[in-house]
C-alpha cells in the first residue's frame, strides 16, 4: 500500500480552514486539519513545498516512522507551522488506518475509557449581567461546564466578548486590529463575576475562566486566590508559559486549578510544568501538537503526575480536529474535559461528521477512522479570506500579550 496523492484544500465557510487529504493506491483516503489561525497560508506552503513531495510512495500504515521522518528529518524542529503540518499528516494517516481496519479511531488506540466526553462552552457578555444570562443559556442547553468571560469597565473590546451567542471568532480583519488592556481593572472586576455566578446558579456547575496570557505570575496568583471561594474548574493561560518556572510562583499562592498549553507544540513545552506538578490540566490539541501520535505521549507523561487533559477546541480548529480529539478523549485514561465551541452551519455542511452533543457531553461516532469528511465541491464555494487576530496594547500604547 502506497500514498499515491496528497493535496491541500483551503476553504472559508465563515472562517478559514486548511485541510490535508492523503489518497492511497488502494482507494482509501484520510483527511487532517492543518489550520493555524491568522497564519493559514504559511502551513499551506510548508505542506505543498516541503512535505507532500516526500510522502508520495510512502506506506501510509507506517504512522510512527512517517512522524519521526517529518519531525527529525526536517532538522528545523518544532514551532506552530511545522507541527501543524505534521499534525495534519498524522491525523490523516490515523484516519486511513481506521478505515482499513474497519474501526473507529478510539478502538485503534485501545478502546473506550468512558462512554461520553464532558465539554464546556463559552459564555460571553459585554458586562456581568450579560455573562450571567449567557451562562444560564448554556445550562438550559444541558452543559455541565461553562467558561465565563465578561467585558471590563473601562476596557474596550476586552478579550472573550464575542460576536454572537454560540460563536466567537477573534480574527477580524485583513490587518490586525488594536485592542486595549488594563490588568488592574481586570483583576478588580473578574471576582465580582464569579461571585454573582455562584450566587445565581450555585455550585452544581463547573465554571472556567481564561486569563489569555495577560497577567504576570504574581498577578495570576492574586486572581487565583481571589477566585478560590468560587471553586473554579480551572484558570486557563494565567501567564505566558515560555518560562515554565513562572507557574511555580502561581502555584505557591493559590489552590485554584491551573490549565495551560493550547499553543504548545511538543512535549518539551509542557515537560517541566507536568513533572513538577505546576498545572492540573494540559491543553495541547491534535492539530497543534503533532497529531494523535505525539498527543498520546504528552498525555502519558501527564498521567504519571495526575495531570489531566483539557484539549483546546475553539472554532479555529476544524471539525476534523474535533472529531479526532473526541476519539482521543474517549480513549485517554487521564481525561479531564474538552473545549467545545460550535461551528457555523456552513462549516458543518463542508465537514460532515458523526459526533454529536448530548446532555453536556460529546459522543464520537462508530464510523471507521475519525468520522469526519469534507465536501470538496461545497468547500470550493468558500474561497480563502485573509484574516488576522487582533493585537493588544496597554493604555499607554505598550504592546501586550494577545
Amino acid at each position: 500500500m502506497k500514498i499515491q496523492n496528497a493535496r491541500v484544500i483551503v476553504t472559508c465557510p465563515g472562517r478559514n480552514f486548511v485541510t490535508l487529504k492523503i489518497e492511497t493506491d488502494q482507494g482509501v483516503y484520510g483527511i487532517g486539519d492543518a489550520t493555524l489561525n491568522g497564519r493559514e497560508l504559511s502551513v499551506v506552503a510548508y505542506l505543498e513545498e516541503h512535505v507532500l513531495p516526500c510522502l508520495i510512495g510512502m506506506d501510509p500504515r507506517r504512522i510512527e516512522d512517517i512522524w519521526q521522518y517529518l519531525y527529525r528529518g526536517a532538522y528545523w524542529r518544532r514551532g506552530p507551522v511545522t507541527m501543524s503540518a505534521v499534525s495534519a499528516v498524522d491525523t490523516a494517516l490515523w484516519d486511513i488506518k481506521g478505515k482499513m481496519a474497519g474501526m473507529p479511531l478510539y478502538q485503534l488506540l485501545g478502546g473506550r475509557s468512558r462512554e461520553s466526553v464532558m465539554v464546556y462552552g463559552h459564555a460571553n457578555g459585554a458586562d456581568i449581567e450579560e455573562t450571567i444570562d449567557a451562562v444560564g443559556s448554556y445550562i438550559a442547553m444541558g452543559y455541565r461546564a461553562i467558561r465565563a468571560q465578561t467585558g471590563i469597565p473601562g476596557i474596550k473590546d476586552a478579550y472573550g466578548v464575542g460576536r454572537g451567542t454560540l460563536f466567537y471568532e477573534p480574527a477580524d480583519g485583513t490587518l490586525p486590529s488594536n485592542t486595549v488592556w488594563d490588568t488592574h481593572k481586570y483583576l478588580t472586576h473578574v471576582p465580582k463575576l464569579f461571585e454573582k455566578l455562584r450566587t445565581t446558579y450555585g455550585f452544581d456547575y463547573h465554571l472556567l475562566h481564561d486569563g489569555h496570557h495577560r497577567m504576570t505570575p504574581i498577578e495570576a496568583a492574586q486572581l487565583g486566590k481571589a477566585l478560590e471561594p468560587y471553586r473554579l474548574f480551572w484558570l486557563e493561560d494565567a501567564t505566558p508559559a515560555e518560562n515554565q518556572e513562572a507557574f511555580r510562583l502561581i502555584r505557591q499562592h493559590t489552590t485554584t486549578p491551573l490549565a495551560v498549553g493550547e499553543i504548545f507544540n511538543t512535549i518539551w513545552d509542557a515537560k517541566d510544568l507536568i513533572q513538577n506538578q505546576l498545572i492540573d490540566y494540559i491543553r495541547t490539541t491534535v492539530v497543534r501538537a503533532g497529531g494523535i501520535t505525539h498527543l498520546r505521549r504528552i498525555a502519558d507523561l501527564a498521567a504519571l503526575y495526575q495531570v489531566r487533559t483539557g484539549s483546546h477546541g475553539a472554532t479555529d480548529l476544524s471539525p476534523i480536529t474535533m472529531g479526532a480529539a473526541l476519539h482521543f478523549d474517549t480513549w485517554v485514561p487521564n481525561f479531564g474535559i474538552q473545549e467545545y465551541m460550535r461551528h457555523t452551519e456552513e462549516t458543518d455542511a463542508v465537514f460532515p461528521h458523526d459526533y454529536r452533543f448530548e446532555a453536556g457531553a460529546l459522543l464520537c461516532g462508530e464510523t471507521p477512522g475519525h468520522g469526519v469528511d469534507i465536501d470538496e465541491n461545497l468547500a470550493a464555494k468558500y474561497p480563502y479570506k485573509p484574516a488576522y487576530l487582533p493585537v493588544a496594547r496597554l493604555e499607554d500604547g505598550t504592546m501586550w500579550n494577545w
